[in-house]
């Protein structure tokens, strides 16, 4: 007989990635988790509190993970590194952001907290103050997350199914360019979006913004 390993937190952690991955906040219960696992409900408990727990241990997870920028890089570089590698983490994970963005996870432990320390750090290095860094820090999160939530809808998103895209084509051909002439001749460039690229674009007229106002420059 196959003896089966511990259960602990780690595992846990780790299997509630992989089910809210595949399915969606939604499909993440502590009885399919329980099920994923092999173990009954209540030993889930031992290891974790509640779904809130879990949603604040994989965004943790994911956080920690997040690669520093080079400290001696120049602060603009360093802030394009540092928000860069967080939204290339969230979006290798696409149920986190979506678990902060509706309040379902706050992780406040150190290592979730590191890469915002360091990115506030890399600001006040710059010369920016108190109501300066709080501005930049909603610019930069709003450019992440309303990134990485607009490539889960619409235009910018990969279609499931035959009927999804049969739907949307329909919507398509309903659009009149006679009446709608500007939007029309943009539907092309929204279909072929490229989000980490457009991420990317965004994020650099960001940075430029910032180095031209910064406090420090010449």
């Amino acid at each position: 007989m196959t003896r089966r390993e511990p259960l602990n937190r780690e595992k846990v952690l780790d299997a509630a990635l992989a089910l809210a991955g595949e399915e969606g906040l939604k499909g993440l219960s502590m009885r399919k988790l329980a099920k994923t696992l092999g173990v009954e409900a209540m030993a889930l408990y031992n290891h974790v509190r509640n779904k809130t727990d879990i949603l604040d241990g994989i965004a943790e997870r994911v956080y920690s993970g997040i690669e520093p920028a080079d400290p001696g890089a120049p602060w603009p570089e360093r802030v394009r590194v540092t928000v860069l590698n967080i939204y290339r983490a969230l979006a290798r994970h696409p149920v986190v952001p979506m678990a902060l963005a509706t309040d379902e996870a706050n992780p406040n432990s150190l290592r979730a907290l590191r890469p915002v320390d360091d990115l506030v750090g890399t600001l006040y290095e710059a010369g920016f103050e108190d109501d300066g860094i709080r501005q930049t820090l909603g610019a930069l999160n709003s450019l992440v997350f309303g990134s990485l939530l607009l490539t889960t809808a619409g235009f910018t998103t990969t279609r499931r199914g035959e009927a999804e895209q049969e739907q949307m084509d329909h919507y398509l051909r309903r659009i009149d360019p006679a009446v709608l002439p500007n939007f029309s001749r943009a539907l092309p460039a929204l279909k072929a979006a490229d989000p980490e690229r457009d991420f990317i674009r965004a994020l650099d007229l960001l940075i430029s913004g910032l180095v031209a106002a910064a406090p420090g420059r010449s």
